[in-house]
């Protein structure tokens, strides 16, 4: 379409502790679904922002639990529910290194991305958020990072305002300083949007927030799968993402707080494993993370996740990142080249995400033409209905890329693409 490019390839900076150099080739060998046929055709899977596929080391982490080592985790005196408590906690140590959190107690384990921010809008929003307050948001968030907070609005009598986007698909950071006010208790906002592919800078975003005094919560969902990601170093008071993005299961994710925040705050959930004492007349609660998990917990999901972390650990990250930025370019480029094809979102050095619409046909009948090619993507509004209606349309195609997608995985996508133009052009 007139006036769009491909997006710039920006290198990320070098991390000299991840040594392996794996090329997508070798890598695709550790995942044992690549290998399968889609309606007779080799599977390009290209879903990756919905769900990862998983490595063989996650798979066999997970079975190895049920076949070995299956038990209860807490107050178990037998073998196996030291050795299931010992790898959940292992778990979470992993997870901490990993995220540069300051100690483990400060990583919870939730189901996902969303129960996490519904957490915090529990615990954290009901304590700290009044009639008058306000919570800011961006155009370009998650339905799971409007929601709840929108919840919390109507409980407490606080209003919800927005951060809008630049035509191109960043954040407007020029509206930012008369959006936070001293009435404002909290910044949500995305670390990658999950249609548009941008980069949000999240660790100037937090700055700004915390000399004014404001909490914040970065949805990460988006990010984690991409690459290491230091929560100290961004500096934000929570943290949330969901395994099942990065290699991990399902069902499991996590929610980084502040150590000291989240002392302070009180449990969302009531049951075993989370209080110290309890009679009929009051209970007393443990420190966390034990008072925000009541009850037993996923075991083979952490787990699992924390094997997805340890294989995430072992990869190359500056260069597979650069191998992603260029499936996004080369993406752009082969898409922008069809007819009719227009790209949502076009800020350089976005995450492997490119969501488009094609003219004259809706992006369930694009889904399904690449479907019978063996081509897995997105089609719909993401859960983003709001930046659906800010780019002026409902819904889209989105194709998402994972370290172990190929350049001839893109050429496949193209030509999948063209075939959907002939049949509806």
């Amino acid at each position: 379409m007139r006036g769009q490019t491909a997006p710039k390839d920006v290198s990320s900076s070098s991390n000299p502790s991840l040594l392996l150099s794996l090329n997508p080739a070798t890598l695709r060998r550790d995942f044992p679904i690549l290998e399968r046929l889609v309606h007779g055709k080799p599977l390009v899977y290209l879903d990756n922002g919905a769900t990862s596929q998983k490595p063989r080391a996650v798979i066999n982490a997970i079975s190895g639990f049920f076949e070995n080592g299956c038990a209860n985790i807490h107050r178990g005196v037998h073998l196996l529910s030291g050795e299931a408590t010992q790898a959940y906690d292992r778990a979470r140590a992993t997870i901490c290194q990993a995220m540069g959190a300051a100690r483990p107690d400060e990583l919870v384990f939730v189901r996902g991305t969303t129960e996490a921010i519904n957490l915090v809008s529990r615990s954290w929003g009901d304590l700290h958020v009044r009639a008058g307050d306000e919570i800011l948001l961006t155009e370009m968030e998650h339905h799971a990072n409007i929601v709840p907070w929108q919840f919390l609005a109507r409980r407490a009598g606080a209003t919800i305002r927005v951060l809008p986007i630049t035509p191109e698909g960043a954040l407007d950071l020029d509206k930012l300083p008369s959006l936070l006010t001293d009435k404002t208790r909290l910044f949500a906002f995305t670390h990658v949007s999950n249609v548009l592919g941008t980069v949000n800078p999240a660790t100037e975003l937090c700055r700004i927030a915390r000399e004014r005094g404001i909490t914040t919560l970065v949805d990460g969902a988006q990010a984690v799968p991409h690459g290491p990601v230091n929560v100290g170093e961004i500096g934000c008071d929570f943290y949330v993402f969901s395994g099942h993005k990065m290699f991990g299961p399902d069902g499991i994710g996590v929610l980084y707080g502040r150590g000291k925040l989240l002392s302070s705050l009180p449990p969302w959930q009531g049951g075993g494993d989370m209080v110290e004492r309890v009679s009929f007349e009051e209970s007393t609660f443990r420190p966390p993370p034990d008072r925000y998990e009541a009850g037993t917990p996923n075991i083979s999901g952490a787990i699992g996740l924390g094997s997805a972390f340890d294989y995430h650990a072992l990869l190359n990250w500056p260069e597979l990142r650069e191998h992603e930025h260029a499936l996004a370019a080369a993406a752009h480029e082969a898409l922008l080249s069809i007819p009719g094809v227009k790209i949502q979102g076009t800020v350089p050095g976005k995450a492997p995400v490119v969501s488009f619409t094609m003219d004259g046909i809706h992006p369930h009948d694009i889904g399904t033409i690449l479907d019978s090619e063996g081509v897995a993507i997105r089609a719909g509004n993401h859960c983003a209905q709001p930046l659906m209606a800010r780019l002026g349309i409902q819904s889209s195609a989105r194709a998402s890329f994972a370290c172990y997608n190929t350049l001839e995985e893109v050429e496949t996508l193209a030509k999948a693409v063209r075939k959907a133009h002939r049949y509806f052009g």
